[in-house]
C-alpha cells in the first residue's frame, strides 16, 4: 500500500505533516492556525474536510493551536493520550471537543486509524505525556520523532527500519549557549534530558537508525534563533561521514521547513 507523506511545517513557529494511505488522510499535529493548516494543505491539493484524523504528539502550542479549530469545522477526530487532554494547554488552546470527536489512546499503544496502523512511542520531553509516532500502512512505514531531549534505546528500537523518518535536528548547542537573548533556564531546558536534539544528537541517532535499514531522514524542527537549513545539514552530513556513512548513499537527507510546505514523498 502507497504511502504519501508531507511536512507542511517544521519548526518552533509551528509542526503539521501530512499522511495518506488506502484512502485514509491524517494531520500528525496541527500547530498552526487552522486557515493556516487549510492554505497548505491545498497547495498539495489536499481539502481540510478530507482529513480523517489529527494524532497530537503532545501539548505545546506549535503542536496543538489549531486542532481544535479543525476538528469543530470539519468533524475530524483528535486523538491525544489522556494527560495530553487533561492539561491546561488543551483546554486553553484546542478548546471544547465535542465528546464524538474526542480518541484517547495509551502511551506505547498500536490502534488503526482507518487503513493506517499507528505506534504511539513514549518519548522524552517536558510535556504531560509525549509521543513519537510511527505509521504502517501494508509493509511500509513512516515515523515522525521531534521534541525529544535524548534518543534511548527503546525509542531506536520502535523507530528501527522506518522507510522514511521526521528526525529533529533542533539546533546547534553553541549557538543556544551564546544566544543572549535567552535567559539561563531556557537554554537549560533545550540542552537538557527532556529538551529537544542537536544537530549532532540527531547525526547520532541516525548513524544508529541507518544500521537497521533507514535509509531517508528528513531534518526538522530546526529553531529560528538556534539553528540554520544549512548548518544542520552541514553538521550532520558530516558527523554521518565520520562514522563511515555516505550521505546521499547510504542515507538520503532533506529539509523540512518553517516558511513552506515541504516536498510531497510517495513510498512503495
Amino acid at each position: 500500500m502507497k504511502i504519501e507523506f508531507c511536512s507542511l511545517s517544521s519548526g518552533s513557529n509551528g509542526n503539521v505533516t501530512y499522511l495518506a494511505a488506502g484512502g485514509t488522510r491524517v494531520l500528525v499535529d496541527a500547530g498552526l492556525t487552522g486557515q493556516a493548516i487549510s492554505k497548505k494543505l491545498a497547495q498539495i491539493d489536499v481539502l481540510a474536510e478530507t482529513i480523517d484524523a489529527i494524532l497530537i504528539t503532545h501539548e505545546h502550542s506549535d503542536h496543538i493551536v489549531g486542532a481544535g479549530v479543525l476538528s469543530r469545522r470539519h468533524r475530524i477526530p483528535i486523538y491525544a493520550t489522556e494527560a495530553t487532554w487533561q492539561t491546561r494547554a488543551m483546554s486553553r488552546l484546542v478548546g471544547e471537543v465535542p465528546p464524538a470527536l474526542r480518541r484517547v489512546f495509551d502511551s506505547g499503544s498500536e490502534f488503526f486509524v482507518g487503513q493506517i496502523g499507528v505506534s504511539a512511542i513514549p518519548i522524552l520531553h517536558d510535556a504531560a505525556e509525549p509521543v513519537a509516532f510511527r505509521l504502517h500502512a501494508g509493509s511500509n512505514s513512516v515515523s515522525v520523532a521531534t521534541d525529544m531531549g535524548k534518543v534511548p534505546k527503546s525509542v531506536l528500537r520502535a523507530l528501527a527500519g522506518s522507510d522514511l523518518i521526521l528526525l529533529e535536528s533542533n539546533h546547534d548547542p553553541d549557538m543556544v549557549l551564546h544566544n543572549s537573548r535567552y535567559p539561563q533556564f531556557l537554554k537549560q531546558r533545550i540542552l537538557g534530558s527532556l529538551g529537544h536534539l542537536s544537530n549532532l544528537m540527531c547525526a547520532h541517532t541516525l548513524g544508529e537508525l541507518q544500521g537497521t535499514g533507514v535509509r531517508h531522514a528528513l531534518l526538522g524542527h530546526l529553531s529560528q534563533d538556534n539553528n540554520t537549513p544549512e548548518l544542520a545539514l552541514q553538521t550532520v552530513s558530516q558527523e554521518l561521514a565520520r562514522q563511515g556513512l555516505t550521505p546521499g548513499q547510504d542515507i538520503r537527507l532533506d529539509m523540512t521547513f518553517r516558511d513552506r510546505v515541504g516536498a510531497l514523498y510517495t513510498l512503495g
